[in-house]
């Protein structure tokens, strides 16, 4: 399998550059005083809902969990199940904060290929989804499979 090339660039509609800039204000709210690593997500649901999430680290650092989990689980604890994309943004000038991969598994539990904007602080996103950044992933339909 080829590495995977991150090309950054202005967004290419009004709805991806909201969700990017939604992703960079969740970015400031983000609690990272042991890592100093921030990162902001915004997910929008398939009814055009957007729900943010940042980082919350916590000093025996086994809880802290992602912006990308912060913002699914939000959504999901009101009510939605079903998304368009979401846009993740941290500090990085030059290269892409992508998902960690127990990110990217929780967010397979809800879509296969997800859109993912990878965002820069500068407001330049690179496009990618769910099924690039988690090849032969194991979903829900999974489970169904013949044993």
């Amino acid at each position: 399998m080829s590495p995977i090339e991150f090309i950054f660039e202005e967004p290419q509609d009004s709805e991806s550059a909201e969700l990017a800039k939604i992703s960079l204000e969740a970015r400031n709210q983000s609690h990272s005083p042991y890592s100093k690593f921030r990162v902001g997500a915004a997910i929008r649901t398939v009814d055009g809902v957007i729900f943010k999430g940042c980082n919350i680290e916590s000093c025996s650092f086994s809880p802290t969990i992602c912006a990308e989990r912060v913002a699914v689980a939000s959504a999901v604890a009101a009510g939605h199940r079903n998304f368009e994309a979401i846009a993740i943004s941290s500090d990085l000038e030059e290269e892409p904060c992508t998902p960690c991969g127990v990110c990217r598994q929780f967010m397979r539990e809800f879509s296969k290929d997800l859109r993912i904007l990878l965002v820069r602080p500068n407001g330049t996103v690179c496009r990618t989804d769910l099924e690039q950044l988690l090849p032969g992933s194991f979903g829900p339909d999974s489970l169904s499979w013949q044993r």
